[in-house]
């Protein structure tokens, strides 16, 4: 007798096993984080060290040299907070497009959920988004930011569960593609690289003179995450039908990720 092990749907996630198999998640998450900071001499404070020099770096130069606005908050405080959730995007979507070459040999061997390791790769950023967060509230100790804990409470998770399902959707679409063709190893970097600079991490959209240029920055999943994340601690209206935009973009590139995984998840073992 013959079995064959396929995943059912092509957009499911397959709660069912990925549950049972619940334990290879601490297992790859917690064996990444300590491969990523494994014989370094600061080790977990790099975690801490790398969203703050930057913002240190955008702060000398668009916060003081180029005067950037950063809707009444000081701009530390604006970079900062929208570093944090772009470090769980780019280092995210890097570690996942990259996870299925580097498992390659466990992939041969074993069967298990193949969507475990794209998901544990995000979950090492979020890792690092803990310990990056408590930097940023002793920033807003420090300049003396008045917090509305309803509004913390709901957007805060709001911004950090999106921009997990724009990390997710993108990092299960390029481990799929990068297992195929090598050519996105290359690719990865520099996509992540310019998409910084069309999300509203260093500057806020409403200094774009340009409706398409907005349009644009919307279309980016990354934008919903930032502003409803920031929304927590600046009283300001959301600009719906951005927001809208960069949601359904976000969820549609899950859609597409989850799909294009599951397509090809059955050729993995063949060509890694």
């Amino acid at each position: 007798m013959e079995y064959e092990i396929k995943p059912k749907e092509k957009l499911s996630l397959g709660i069912d096993e990925l549950w049972q198999y619940r334990e290879l998640f601490y297992f790859f998450t917690w064996r990444d984080i300590k491969v990523k900071y494994k014989q370094t001499v600061l080790g977990f404070a790099w975690a801490v060290l790398q969203p703050f020099f930057m913002m240190l770096i955008f702060t000398l130069f668009f916060g003081q040299a180029l005067n950037v606005p950063s809707e009444h908050l000081p701009y530390p405080v604006f970079v900062f907070s929208g570093l944090l959730l772009w470090n769980i995007f780019s280092s995210g979507i890097t570690a996942a497009g990259n996870s299925m070459v580097t498992n390659a040999n466990i992939i041969k061997k074993i069967y298990f959920p193949r969507l475990i390791i794209p998901i544990s790769s995000v979950l090492v950023s979020l890792f690092d988004f803990l310990m990056s967060v408590m930097i940023f509230v002793g920033m807003l100790l420090f300049y003396h930011i008045q917090v509305d804990v309803l509004r913390v409470v709901l957007f805060v998770p709001a911004g950090l569960m999106i921009c997990c399902v724009a990390t997710f959707g993108m990092g299960t679409f390029l481990a799929a593609l990068n297992i195929k063709y090598r050519d996105f190893k290359y690719i990865i970097p520099f996509l992540v690289q310019s998409l910084l600079f069309i999300t509203p991490v260093i500057y806020p959209v409403g200094i774009l003179a340009h409706r398409s240029l907005k349009f644009i920055v919307a279309l980016n999943p990354m934008y919903a995450a930032v502003s409803l994340f920031r929304s927590g601690f600046i009283d300001k209206p959301l600009q719906v039908n951005l927001l809208m935009i960069s949601l359904g973009s976000g969820f549609t590139l899950l859609l597409i990720g989850l799909y294009y995984f599951r397509k090809s998840e059955a050729y993995f073992a063949d060509l890694a």
